[in-house]
């Protein structure tokens, strides 16, 4: 969207709307309604949303064990020692962080790609923040890896590199469970997701 786009709108309204558009999933109308509800914020609501984005761009940086994003090295987590320190889950993103501490289930730490091997889109090992997780997988106290990728070409293809390459002898790596989601239907279960959870089936 450019200013020509929003014939009557002030520049930098327009500049605004511009700017929001960017944002992954907001459309043309979700950025004007989003524009123009700023507009109608009291100046210290303004102002303060003003101060978030610009603190978090100078505040967040990577943290030194995880790669996951953080105020302060190193973050909560690897800050932490109640967290068990023998098991670590590789996730894709920050975001899968937040969904696993959700579940309250599980207390090792993690380790953040930041994506996923896809050479389609010309993202390789070196893209990704794997030497700083093999070179985490090195301390002896570490007896298993879990590889949480999520389940598609690209997370497979990722989780599969990473098992092959990850050169720790006697290490355990093991992925999270395939199968059913709750409330599913056979019906509309693709092949492969059957196959897995009929080959990971348990006894009831």
């Amino acid at each position: 969207m450019t200013q020509e786009n929003i014939p009557g709108a002030a520049p930098s309204l327009a500049r605004l709307v511009q700017e929001l558009n960017r944002l992954p999933g907001i459309g043309p109308k979700s950025a004007q309604r989003l524009a123009y509800y700023i507009i109608r914020l009291p100046d210290e609501d303004a102002y303060a949303l003003a101060d978030a984005v610009t603190s978090v761009k100078q505040s967040i940086v990577f943290c030194e064990e995880c790669q996951n994003l953080t105020d302060a090295s190193p973050c909560p987590v690897c800050a932490d020692p109640r967290r068990d320190r023998t098991t670590i889950c590789v996730v894709e993103d920050p975001l899968d962080v937040l969904a696993m501490e959700r579940t309250r289930t599980y207390r090792g730490l993690y380790h953040v790609l930041h994506g996923v091997i896809s050479p389609m889109n010309g993202v390789g090992p070196d893209q990704l923040k794997i030497k700083e997780l093999f070179n985490r997988l090195e301390r002896p106290e570490l007896a298993e890896m879990v590889v949480a990728t999520n389940p598609t070409l690209e997370g497979e293809a990722t989780a599969m590199y990473i098992r092959r390459h990850q050169g720790r002898e006697g290490l355990r790596v093991t992925h999270l469970a395939r199968g059913l989601p709750v409330g599913g239907s056979l019906e509309y279960t693709d092949e492969t997701t059957l196959t897995r959870a009929f080959q990971g089936r348990q006894e009831i």
